[in-house]
C-alpha cells in the first residue's frame, strides 16, 4: 500500500510537471511572438515615419538653385553638400543622367527608384551616413564610377558582383575589418581605394584581381608588407602610408609599378625598387638624389661613347672620300693618257682623225697607217680642237667625226683674231686635210 501509494503521488507530481513544462512551452511561444509582433510595430512604426519624413521633404522647397539644375538636362547633375536626408524624388526622373554627386549630405538609404537612372556612369556616395550598400545601387549595370568612402560601412553585398562594368571604387574611411572577395568578380576594376580602414592582412588569393593599376591602402593596420602583393605584376600605384610596416621586401620585380608610397611606416629606407618607381616616405629624397647622380654619370659615359662612335665614324668617313677622290683623279689620268694615246691597229684614239697632216712625230705631211703617234697632245671636248703646244687653242662650234672617215659639218675652222701668224719650220701654212 505505501509503495502503491508512493507511485501514485509521484504519477500525480509527474503529470504537474509535464503541464507546467508545457506551459513553458506555450509562455515561449508567446513571448515570442509578442516580441516579433513588437518588432514589426517598430519596423511599421519607423516604415510610417520615413514616409512621413520623405512626405514631409517633398513638401520643403529645394535648395536654392537646385531646380535650375535639375531643369538643365545636363547629364551631370551635382548636389553635393545641400543638406539632403534623401535623394530628392525629381532625380530619380532624370533618365539623361550620367553622373550624380551626392557628396555630404546626410543620407542614410537610397530610393529603390534610383534603378531608373541606367545610364548612370558615375555615382558619388561619398560623406554620408550609409550603413549598407543599398541593393538599388547594385542594380545600376552600367556604373564605371561609385565613390562610398567616409561612411559607415563594414561589409559589401554579394550583389555588387552585378557591377561588371566597374572600374573605380572608393571605399575609403569605412571600417572593413576584412577584405571582400566579392570585388575578386569584377573583372574591369583597375582602381581600389581601401585606405583608412581596419584590415590587418590581405587574402592570399588577393592576386585574382589581375586587372588592378592602382591600390590604396594607407591608414590600415599591417604590420607586415603583405607579400601576395608581390604577384600583382600590372600595379603601377601603391600607396601603403601609415601603417606599421617596418621591412619591406624588393619590389625591383613589379614591372609597371611607377609610384610606392611608404611614408609614416617604422622603417629606416626605402625598399629595392626599379629606376622609373617614384618613392614617397622616409629617405626617398635621399635615395632619388642618389639615383638622379647614378643616371647622369651613366648618361655621361654613354654621350662619351657616342662622340667616340661618331668621331671614328667621321674619321672612316674622310678615309673613305680621300679614297674615293684618290680613285677618280686615277681615272680622270687614265683617261686623259687613253684619249691622248693611239687606238688599235695604230690609229689614232680620236676615231681615225688625223690633224694637219701630220700622223707622225716629225710634223711632215704623210706615212704610213699606223708608223707613227699623233703628235702635239691632240683632245677632243664638247666641240673643242685644242692642241696643248705653246698656246695654240682652235676653238669651233660645231665639230663632228663619223666613223672612219672624218668630216666637218660646216665651213673651214674659224679662227679667233683677225689674224694669226705661226712660225712653222716648212713655207707653207699647214691645212686640215679631208679624207
Amino acid at each position: 500500500m505505501g509503495n502503491s501509494a508512493r507511485k501514485g503521488e509521484g504519477g500525480e507530481e509527474g503529470g504537474e510537471e509535464e503541464e507546467k513544462g508545457e506551459d513553458g512551452e506555450k509562455e515561449k511561444v508567446i513571448k515570442k511572438e509578442e516580441e516579433e509582433g513588437a518588432e514589426k510595430e517598430k519596423e511599421e512604426e519607423a516604415t510610417a515615419q520615413e514616409e512621413e519624413e520623405e512626405a514631409a521633404e517633398d513638401d520643403e522647397d529645394l535648395p536654392t538653385g537646385v531646380d535650375d539644375l535639375l531643369a538643365s538636362g545636363d547629364p551631370v547633375l551635382d548636389l553635393s553638400y545641400k543638406k539632403f536626408r534623401r535623394i530628392p524624388r525629381q532625380v530619380l526622373g532624370l533618365e539623361h543622367l550620367e553622373k550624380l554627386y551626392m557628396c555630404g549630405n546626410r543620407l542614410r538609404k537610397v530610393p529603390r527608384g534610383i534603378t531608373q537612372l541606367q545610364g548612370l556612369r558615375t555615382l558619388a556616395l561619398d560623406f554620408n551616413k550609409l550603413d549598407d550598400v543599398p541593393l538599388a545601387v547594385c542594380q545600376l549595370v552600367n556604373l564605371t564610377r561609385l565613390y562610398l568612402g567616409s561612411n559607415r560601412l563594414m561589409t559589401l553585398p554579394p550583389e555588387v558582383r552585378q557591377l561588371q562594368a566597374l572600374r573605380c571604387l572608393w571605399v575609403d574611411s569605412n571600417y572593413f575589418q576584412r577584405f571582400p572577395k566579392q570585388l575578386y568578380d569584377l573583372p574591369h576594376l583597375r582602381s581600389l581605394q581601401f585606405g583608412d580602414n581596419r584590415l590587418r592582412t590581405l587574402p592570399s588569393d588577393f592576386s585574382r584581381m589581375e586587372a588592378l593599376r592602382g591600390l590604396w591602402l594607407y591608414g590600415n593596420r599591417f604590420e607586415e608588407f603583405p607579400k601576395v602583393l608581390l604577384r600583382m605584376e600590372g600595379l603601377e600605384i601603391l600607396d601603403i602610408d601609415k601603417n606599421k610596416i617596418s621591412t619591406f621586401p624588393s619590389l625591383a620585380h613589379l614591372p609597371n609599378l611607377r609610384l610606392f608610397s611608404y611614408d609614416h611606416n617604422p622603417t629606416e629606407g626605402p625598399p629595392k625598387v626599379t629606376e622609373e618607381v617614384v618613392l614617397v616616405g622616409e629617405g626617398a629624397a635621399e635615395e632619388l638624389e642618389a639615383r638622379e647622380r647614378r643616371i647622369e654619370r651613366r648618361e655621361q659615359k654613354q654621350r662619351e661613347r657616342e662622340e667616340e662612335e661618331a668621331a671614328a665614324a667621321a674619321e672612316a668617313a674622310a678615309a673613305a672620300e680621300a679614297a674615293e677622290a684618290e680613285a677618280a683623279e686615277e681615272r680622270a689620268i687614265h683617261g686623259i693618257l687613253k684619249n691622248s694615246g693611239n687606238g688599235p691597229n695604230g690609229k689614232a684614239a680620236n676615231g681615225g682623225c688625223v690633224l694637219n697632216g701630220h700622223p707622225g712625230t716629225d710634223g711632215g705631211g704623210g706615212g704610213e697607217e699606223g708608223e707613227g703617234e699623233v703628235g702635239l697632245g691632240v683632245e677632243f671636248m664638247e666641240g673643242e680642237l685644242e692642241y696643248e703646244e705653246e698656246g695654240i687653242d682652235y676653238e669651233r662650234d660645231v665639230y663632228v667625226c663619223e666613223g672612219e672617215g672624218f668630216e666637218y659639218e660646216g665651213g673651214l675652222l674659224e679662227y679667233e683674231g683677225a689674224e694669226l701668224d705661226y712660225e712653222y719650220e716648212e713655207e707653207e701654212r699647214p691645212q686640215v686635210l679631208r679624207r
